[in-house]
């Protein structure tokens, strides 16, 4: 499905998940980001590394983006079809951008 561009974190994250780069993946956020999958923090590289480990990356994520749209400044929420081995099916993704890097990764629905 075509869609707006994204920004290019934003776009670097998704690839990087994508292709199963995990050091791609954190290089897209601030040393100090954090994943926010749904209501769980996971703050810093170190952090995000170890649930991407777990439920992302480590599980051979395949996110097939349907749509984004932008929610109000520097968040932009991407919708998307979840695949691989752990959940599948519609989720929608909220980034914060500051800067050149991603400051937050909420997963919202």
């Amino acid at each position: 499905m075509t869609h707006a561009p994204l920004p290019v974190p934003v776009a670097a994250a998704l690839e990087a998940a994508n292709a199963g780069a995990t050091e791609d993946f954190l290089a897209a956020f601030a040393e100090d980001g954090a994943v926010d999958d749904w209501g769980r923090e996971f703050r810093g590289h170190d952090a995000i590394r170890a649930w991407s480990d777990a439920e992302f990356i480590g599980k051979q994520v395949r996110l097939d983006v349907t749509g984004c749209r932008r929610a109000d400044g520097d968040t932009i929420t991407v919708s998307a079809q979840v695949g691989g081995n752990g959940y599948n099916g519609p989720s929608d993704f909220a980034f914060t951008v500051s800067g050149d890097l991603v400051s937050l990764m909420k997963i919202t629905g």
